[in-house]
């Protein structure tokens, strides 16, 4: 009865103490995924941060100072890339090794999908961009899980090996704007997934590991989506800023991609992307140091 009365005495109590409190936003959602530390903590928040956006329990984007670095478990200890160990083809423990550097490149990718998605609000991307990028952490979430999972199986876990920060340390040289970093961390870092993918998938089988190989053809499906994505965003700001679409990509990979592209290149899953060789092979035609002993 008490409470009753109370409530008829102050009847906007309830009222007043739900709109005080703050509605997340996609922002505030992204800083919380790159924050968390441990790494299938972090896989397992993107995953319910991913279902509250498309359930429309997050509705804005809204902005937010992002870290210059996500929050990262203790281990494995990061190394230059030129330091890392190599690997033992074939073996059991080559394998491991393998899964476990894709395990590396997926929690960076959980990152780099949060960061893009929300880095950029001066950019004033369509709300589909936003449904986009969350779908790819939300799959890259999904990514590291499943090779964690198969690293367990035979018998490691992420941490376990060394690992290196480049993808990371690349992506922030792109923090200033929006363009930069679609050319360079979806059209060439997932690119080179869908070049790099199919032959280990092969070297996989014919060492009889099934389920590794099973894991890959389920990322090698999804990062043709990713790819495609990111090259639909820049291409629409290439539309915006009245620039052509490839002297442009041309010009961002000069400045910030470390390196040339490698053939052989996926043609047939770049051209399913949206990539076709216009925008590649002219750019691996005019690099004097590429030639058929490099690749």
């Amino acid at each position: 009865m008490r409470a009753q009365l109370a409530d008829k005495a102050n009847p906007f109590a309830i009222i007043t103490s739900q709109t005080i409190m703050p509605q997340l936003t996609l922002s505030d959602a992204a800083k919380k995924a790159l924050l968390t530390v441990d790494a299938t903590e972090k896989a397992n928040v993107t995953a319910e941060l991913a279902a509250m956006w498309r359930n429309g329990e997050i509705t804005e984007v809204g902005s937010t100072d992002l870290p210059d670095r996500p929050g990262r478990p203790a281990k494995p200890e990061l190394l230059p890339p030129n330091k890392m160990p190599k690997r033992k083809k074939g073996s059991v423990q080559g394998r491991i090794g393998l899964l476990h550097a894709l395990a590396h490149i997926e929690l960076n990718a959980i990152d780099l999908a949060w960061d893009l998605c929300v880095r950029f609000p001066e950019a004033n991307m369509p709300r589909d961009f936003h449904d986009a990028w969350v779908q790819v952490a939300d799959d890259e979430a999904r990514h590291f899980k499943m090779i964690n999972k198969r690293l367990g199986e035979l018998g490691a876990a992420y941490g376990d090996l060394p690992a290196h920060d480049g993808l990371w340390q690349t992506s922030m040289d792109t923090a200033y704007d929006i363009l930069p970093r679609l050319a360079v961390v979806p059209m060439v870092f997932e690119a080179r997934g869908l070049d790099a993918t199919p032959p280990t998938i092969e070297r996989l089988l014919a060492h009889g590991d099934m389920e590794s190989a099973r894991i890959l053809k389920i990322i090698a499906h999804d990062e043709i989506a990713h790819v495609a994505a990111g090259r639909k965003y820049y291409e629409y700001v290439c539309d915006q800023r009245d620039l052509p679409y490839y002297t442009t990509w041309h010009d961002m990979l000069r400045k910030h991609f470390r390196g040339p592209l490698k053939p052989p290149f996926n043609d047939e899953a770049r051209y399913e992307a949206g990539m076709p060789p216009d925008y590649y092979q002219d750019y691996v035609l005019e690099l004097p140091d590429i030639d058929g002993d490099s690749a």
